[in-house]
């Protein structure tokens, strides 16, 4: 099989355990795949991704080899794959834009990012930089809040020709406009916002459907998140925040029998306790009524570290992409959408979202 070519906008926590574990499975054998949702999609293993090129603004980023920049500060996730081999890649200066908040400027160097003193690159050379490496999908990996650095590089992906995964809540793929652009250059889009694995909102998902199903009433719930990742650090600027609670919340709201009113579902990122890093700890709290309308709760603690819980995910969503590029299938792919991401164009049930994208593997139609 031929590698699948992507390029990274992003070299933070999430990229950096996307790429030990592109290496770290490349050792295993099918039998040895704890973690992955899927070993083979369309004859593709996860060693079989391979990135050719790589956008950063971060001093100790930019102008390095792709595979020091991913162990750089502050980047603080696990390294449970230290020895990723020198790709010979260099981290290219990106474009600045809101990919930056101002208030991180205020917080130790190794907790926030080093803004590069390189020039930026121009639209046009980002794009050369694609079309010259020969990328095939590129990942937006961007901080929460990047509206227009996200979009910026989504206009890149059209002009040079490539996939687009948006992995974060800025609402790309979800939005019409944006998803007919990629259907008239027919390149496929997938988006927006990634879950994870057995992360907060999947989990909350699945709790909210059990009630629907048992006929439980859920009256209240909230959601509250910690971290100490530069996500969580930029997150503390609020202005940034408004699609993160959007895309969580909606993902919460659409599993209900019956929509909750706003002031009784609270969902989000709640605070930044640096001594955490990279883990992530979430308290869900739901709120109702059983049989004979007798009251109940539940409390649950959920502690993930955070950015490889996603990383499984964007493994089977870069391969459901380039099966998508393969079958010549552009325009917004609803089924990878649907099951990989908080935020997708149309929600579905956990259940047909899973049906969903198998069948979306075997090339079956089920939209």
């Amino acid at each position: 099989m031929s590698k699948i070519k992507i390029a990274i906008v992003g070299v933070g926590n999430c990229a950096s355990s996307l790429i030990q574990g592109i290496h770290y499975y490349r050792d295993k054998t099918s039998e040895e795949i704890i973690g992955l949702m899927h070993w083979d999609i369309g004859g593709y293993t996860p060693g079989d991704i391979e990135i050719v090129a790589a956008f950063d603004i971060d001093k100790r980023k930019v102008g390095i080899d792709v595979n020091d920049a991913i162990f750089s500060k502050p980047n603080c996730t696990t390294v449970f794959y230290p020895d990723v081999p020198n790709y010979g890649i260099k981290v290219n200066m990106g474009k600045i834009l809101d990919g930056f908040s101002e208030h991180m400027k205020n917080y130790d160097d190794n907790r926030t990012f080093i803004l590069a003193e390189e020039t930026e690159h121009t639209q046009e050379e980002i794009i050369n930089i694609l079309k010259e490496t020969g990328t095939e999908i590129l990942l937006n990996y961007l901080p929460v809040g990047s509206e227009k650095a996200a979009k910026f590089y989504t206009n890149c992906a059209l002009e040079a020709g490539v996939a687009f995964i948006n992995n974060i809540p800025v609402f790309i793929a979800s939005d019409p406009e944006w998803a007919e652009k990629f259907k008239e250059k027919n390149l496929p889009i997938i988006g927006d916002d990634i879950k994870s694995q057995l992360g907060a909102t999947i989990t909350h998902r699945v709790l909210t459907d059990l009630f629907a199903k048992l006929g439980a009433k859920l009256e209240r719930t909230y959601q509250l998140n910690t971290g100490g990742n530069t996500d969580f650090l930029n997150m503390l600027d609020r202005l940034r925040l408004a699609s993160k609670k959007k895309s969580k919340t909606e993902a919460v709201q659409s599993v209900m029998g019956q929509r909750l009113e706003d002031d009784d579902i609270h969902i989000g990122p709640s605070d930044y306790v640096p001594w955490q890093n990279d883990n992530k700890i979430c308290f869900i709290r739901m709120e109702g009524k059983l049989f004979g309308d007798i009251p109940m709760n539940l409390e649950l603690r959920l502690s993930v570290e955070d950015s490889p819980n996603s990383a499984g995910v964007v493994i089977d969503a870069i391969r459901c992409t380039k099966l998508a590029l393969e079958r010549k299938q552009g325009g917004l792919l609803i089924a990878p959408s649907a099951y990989f991401c908080k935020h997708p164009s149309q929600q579905f049930s956990d259940d047909k979202a899973y049906k969903m994208i198998e069948d979306f593997i075997k090339g079956i139609s089920s939209e």
